[in-house]
C-alpha cells in the first residue's frame, strides 16, 4: 500500500503522525511525507521519506504582527472561542485552497492508496475527491477545533471541488483517529477511532544527569518554542523567580539558546537546557510545567507525570481544563495568575504533593496505554483500503 502523509506547515500539527507513519513502515507499506519546507526537518529527522511542496510558510508571523513589546496572544485576546476558532479556521482553509494544485501533482505521480492528514490539512480531501482512495485525518490531542472548521472548509472549497470535478462538494473523511484518551475528549466533538500515542519530540542527545533520579523532586518547565518568541519573556522571568521560592525541588528549563542571557539571575536550583526530547528523561521527573500543546500535554500524561498547564493559544486552554477535571494536573489560565510568580510557586507545591493528582495522572497514563497502538491500527487501515 502506498501511503501518502500530509500536514499543514507546521512541525508541531505533523508530530503526532510519526509513529503511525514507522507502524506503516515497519508493516511494508510505502509512506511519503509530502509538505512545505516547515515541516520537511522533522520529517527526515524521523526517518521518513519526503518531498517538499512549495515555499517556507512562517506561520508564526500570523501571530507576531499585533502583539505589542512583551506581550503574550493570551493578554491580547484571552481564550479563544469557538466563533474566533471559527474565523481563525479560514487561514487554514485558504491555505489549502491555494497550496492544492501543488499537492495533487504530488498525489498524481505517486499515485497513492490512501492519504493521511493532520485537522488543519483539507488538501487530503480534495486527493481523496480526486483519486477515488479513502482519507484519514489524525487529530494532534485533544481537539476542540477541527469539527468548527469543517463548515468553513466545505463553504470556501465549494468551487475547487468543482473546479476538480469532485461531486457533492468536499469529500467527508473515511476515518478520524484520536489519541487522545477518554478523559481528555471534547464534549460535543465527534468520537474518533482510538490510536495510543507514542511520544516523538524530535531527535537530539539527553545529557546523561536527566536519566537519572536526583536527590529533590525534578520540575521540568517546557512551554514549547513559540511561547518564549511571542512575547513570553517576562513569564519564563516569572517561572524563574517562582524556582527560587522553591528551593526544595529542582528545575529543569528547556529553552532556546538566544533567549537564555535575557533570563536574569538563575537560581542554583534551576538548570537550563536547550530544547531535548521530553520522552528521554519524562521517567526521572515528578511533574512538568508546560504551555499545553497537544504532543507535550499527551507525551507528560502517558508517563504519569501530574501537570501544570499554563495555556496560551486555542486547544491549549481546553487541554489544560480536561486535565485538571481528570486529576491529572492543574491550570493557570489567566495571564495575570501565569505572571505571578508566587501563584506559580504555590501550584507547583500542590502539583507535587497531591496525592489525588499523583493518582489521577497514574490512571490517565494506564488508560492511555491500554489503547491499541499504530500497529494495530494499521491493520484497520489495510482493511479501510480493501473495503474503499
Amino acid at each position: 500500500m502506498r501511503v501518502l502523509i500530509l500536514s499543514s506547515p507546521e512541525s508541531t500539527h505533523f508530530t503526532c503522525m510519526v509513529p503511525l507513519a514507522w507502524a506503516l513502515r515497519g508493516a511494508g507499506h510505502e509512506v511519503l511525507v509530502a509538505g512545505q519546507p516547515d515541516i520537511i526537518p522533522m520529517a527526515r529527522s524521523a526517518g521518513l521519506n519526503t518531498v517538499t511542496v512549495g515555499r517556507q510558510f512562517f506561520g508564526k508571523d500570523l501571530l507576531s504582527p499585533p502583539l505589542p513589546p512583551n506581550k503574550r496572544p493570551i493578554e491580547i485576546v484571552g481564550p479563544l472561542t469557538p466563533k474566533m476558532t471559527m474565523i481563525g479556521s479560514r487561514v487554514w482553509v485558504l491555505h489549502t485552497r491555494y497550496m492544492a494544485p501543488k499537492y495533487l501533482e504530488v498525489a498524481d505521480a505517486f499515485k497513492p492508496d490512501l492519504v493521511i492528514s493532520e485537522i488543519f490539512d483539507w488538501v487530503a480531501c480534495l486527493i481523496g475527491g480526486v483519486h477515488k482512495i479513502p482519507v484519514v485525518s489524525h487529530r494532534w490531542g485533544v481537539d476542540p477545533m477541527s469539527h468548527l472548521m469543517r463548515a468553513t472548509a466545505e463553504d470556501l472549497l465549494q468551487g475547487t471541488c468543482e473546479r476538480l470535478g469532485i461531486e457533492g462538494g468536499l469529500p467527508k473523511i473515511d476515518l478520524l483517529l484520536d489519541p487522545a484518551p477518554p478523559q481528555l475528549l471534547v464534549a460535543g466533538a465527534p468520537a474518533g477511532a482510538p490510536i495510543r500515542h507514542i511520544p516523538f519530540n524530535g531527535t537530539g542527545p539527553v545529557p546523561s544527569w536527566l536519566r537519572r533520579r536526583g536527590d529533590k523532586p525534578r520540575v521540568c518547565v517546557t512551554m514549547g518554542r513559540q511561547t518564549i518568541s511571542l512575547g513570553g519573556l517576562p513569564m519564563f522571568r516569572g517561572i524563574v523567580q517562582a524556582f527560587g521560592d522553591l528551593p526544595e525541588t529542582d528545575a529543569v528549563m528547556t529553552v532556546q539558546e538566544e533567549f537564555v542571557d535575557e533570563l536574569g539571575t538563575i537560581p542554583s536550583n534551576v538548570t537550563i537546557i536547550p530544547p531535548t526530547p521530553l520522552n528521554g528523561f519524562l521517567d526521572t521527573t515528578d511533574a512538568v510545567v508546560t504551555h499545553g500543546g497537544a504532543n507535550t500535554l499527551l507525551a507528560v500524561a502517558s508517563f504519569g507525570v501530574p501537570q501544570l498547564i499554563m495555556p496560551q493559544l486555542v486547544d491549549q486552554f481546553e487541554g489544560g481544563d480536561l486535565l485538571a477535571a481528570a486529576d491529572a494536573g492543574l491550570t493557570l489560565r489567566t495571564a495575570e495568575a501565569q505572571n505571578d510568580p508566587a501563584q506559580v510557586a504555590e501550584a507547583v507545591r500542590t502539583l507535587l504533593a497531591s496525592e489525588r493528582i499523583a493518582k489521577g495522572s497514574t490512571v490517565l497514563a494506564e488508560t492511555m496505554a491500554a489503547m491499541p497502538s499504530p500497529a494495530a491500527v494499521v491493520r484497520d487501515l489495510e482493511n479501510l483500503r480493501c473495503a474503499h
